[in-house]
C-alpha cells in the first residue's frame, strides 16, 4: 500500500493521475496547505521542503519502506515500480525524462508565478503580471510546437511527462492563455482530460479544496510561515 500525502493542486494531481493510471493500491491523507498542515513535524519528516505531495511506500526497494518527496521524483519512482509510462527503450526513457524536467523546471514554476501575480497578488504589479503571462504563453508555445509533431510530449506514447504537464494546463485561463492560439496543445489536453483514470484522479480530495479567503491561508501559502526554518 502506498500512502499519499497530498492536496488537490497541480503537483498533487500529477501523482494522483499516475496512481490511477498504473493501478497501484494507494490511500490518501489530506495535507491542508491553507491551514499550515505542511509545516507539521510529522509531514516534514517525509517532506523536508514542506511541499506536497509526498509518499510512503511500505513495499519499497529491497522490500523495505521508502518515503519520497518532489512530485517528479515520485513519478519516476512509480514508473519504475509499475513498469509503465516511462518508455520501453533507453531513448524513449530519456525523451520522457527531458519533458518531465521541462515541467519541473519551467512549466510548473513559471505558470505558478503567472497564476500568483494575475490572481493572488494583493496589489497588481504590472511588470510581474506581464513578465509571467508572457512566459506562460511562450511555454504553451513550446508544447504546442512539440505536439504538432507527436501525439504526446515524449513521442508516440502517453507518459509521466504528459501526466506532469496536464494538471498545470487545467488553469490555462488564469494564466492568460487563449487555447485557440495553441490548437495542438488543446487537442492533447482534451484527449488526456477524457481519460477515465485522469477524471478519477482530479476528483481526489476535490471536496477539500476551498477558496483562498483568510489571512491564515494566505500566510501559510505566501507569507512569513513559508520563510521560517522548520524541522521535523
Amino acid at each position: 500500500m502506498i500512502d499519499v500525502y497530498s492536496w488537490p493542486t497541480p503537483n498533487g494531481h500529477k501523482v494522483h493521475i499516475m496512481l490511477e493510471e498504473c493501478g497501484l493500491p494507494y490511500r490518501v491523507f489530506p495535507v491542508d496547505i491553507g491551514a499550515g498542515d505542511q509545516f507539521k513535524p510529522e509531514f516534514l519528516a517525509i517532506s523536508p521542503n514542506n511541499k506536497i505531495p509526498a509518499i510512503v511506500d511500505s513495499d519499497g526497494p529491497d522490500n523495505k519502506p521508502i518515503s519520497l518527496f518532489e512530485s517528479g521524483a515520485i513519478l519516476v519512482y512509480l514508473a519504475g515500480k509499475s513498469g509503465q509510462f516511462l518508455g520501453d527503450t533507453d531513448r524513449e526513457k530519456y525523451q520522457t525524462l527531458q519533458w518531465l524536467m521541462f515541467q519541473m523546471g519551467g512549466f510548473g514554476p513559471m505558470l505558478g508565478q503567472a497564476h500568483h501575480f494575475r490572481i493572488y497578488a494583493p496589489e497588481k504589479i504590472q511588470y510581474a503580471y506581464d513578465r509571467y503571462t508572457n512566459e506562460a504563453r511562450r511555454l504553451y508555445g513550446v508544447i504546442d510546437t512539440q505536439l504538432s509533431r507527436t501525439p504526446y510530449l515524449a513521442g508516440e506514447q502517453y507518459t509521466i511527462a504528459d501526466m506532469a504537464v496536464f494538471p498545470w494546463a487545467r488553469s490555462a485561463a488564469n494564466q492568460g492563455i487563449n487555447w485557440e492560439e495553441f490548437p495542438h496543445a488543446k487537442r492533447w489536453f482534451d484527449e488526456i482530460a477524457a481519460r477515465p483514470a485522469v477524471q478519477r484522479a482530479v476528483q481526489v480530495l476535490a471536496d477539500y479544496r476551498k477558496p483562498l479567503t483568510t489571512d491564515t491561508a494566505r500566510d501559510a501559502l505566501f507569507g512569513n510561515s513559508q520563510y521560517q526554518r522548520k524541522t521535523a
